[in-house]
């Protein structure tokens, strides 16, 4: 099972009002579990940040100038996710604004399977705060290079957040490693031969012994 951790940071609130991402980050996850594939961009947005936005992640007009704009990276994005189900935390917003950005260069919006991570975690903790920060503390995530958002850091600690939504990690599972490519050590386990169909003799004699020291066995009434 193939999935897709993404998220992103913009110019602002809504790309209807001209808004553009920033920022974009994707993880790859098989079967839940990171595989340590990748996809991180900055983008030129082509338009100034709005003071709030910068506020938030800290990218600012200049920095930005220096990146390619969003469609010199559409190939290798939509490559990367495939036909894998995205997750997004507060989904709605993310695709809306990278629909916005396919659609300003004539590409079909994405229709694939979408899990909110956002959704997730309101049914699971009903009434408690469900934003990521909150996530990462409910689940003793590390917070602490967390200064300012960022598509790739947040999309990394979402990826461990949504590992704790769908049931956990295992003890003793090392996802870091995980996430780097090994595989981690398989214990081995030594071959035995199969038993034979029928009991030895020996077998059966010591079976008939310990029947017959049991009283009033149950089988004997059926």
């Amino acid at each position: 099972m193939r999935e897709i951790v993404l998220d992103t940071e913009t110019t602002g609130l809504d790309p209807d009002d001209g808004d553009r991402i920033v920022e974009i980050a994707c993880i790859e996850l098989v079967n839940h579990l990171p595989t340590g594939r990748i996809f991180h961009r900055y983008v030129n947005p082509q338009r100034p940040v709005s003071a709030a936005a910068h506020a938030i992640h800290g990218l600012d007009d200049a920095f930005l100038a220096q990146h390619p704009p969003f469609d010199a990276a559409a190939a290798e994005f939509l490559a990367f996710i495939g036909d894998a189900t995205l997750v997004a935390h507060n989904a709605e917003f993310d695709l809306k604004f990278v629909n916005a950005e396919l659609k300003r260069l004539e590409r079909p919006p994405f229709a694939g399977v979408v899990i909110d991570t956002l959704a997730l975690a309101r049914k699971r903790y009903p009434g408690a705060q469900a934003s990521l920060d909150a996530l990462c503390r409910r689940f003793a995530i590390d917070l602490s290079a967390r200064d300012k958002h960022g598509a790739r850091l947040d999309s990394e600690l979402l990826a461990a957040v949504y590992l704790e939504l769908v049931g956990g990690r295992q003890p003793g599972l090392d996802l870091a490693a995980l996430g780097n490519g090994e595989t981690g050590a398989v214990a081995e386990r030594s071959v035995r031969p199969p038993r034979p169909h029928a009991p030895s003799a020996e077998e059966e004699a010591a079976h008939a012994a310990f029947l017959g020291k049991i009283r009033q066995p149950i089988w004997n009434g059926i």
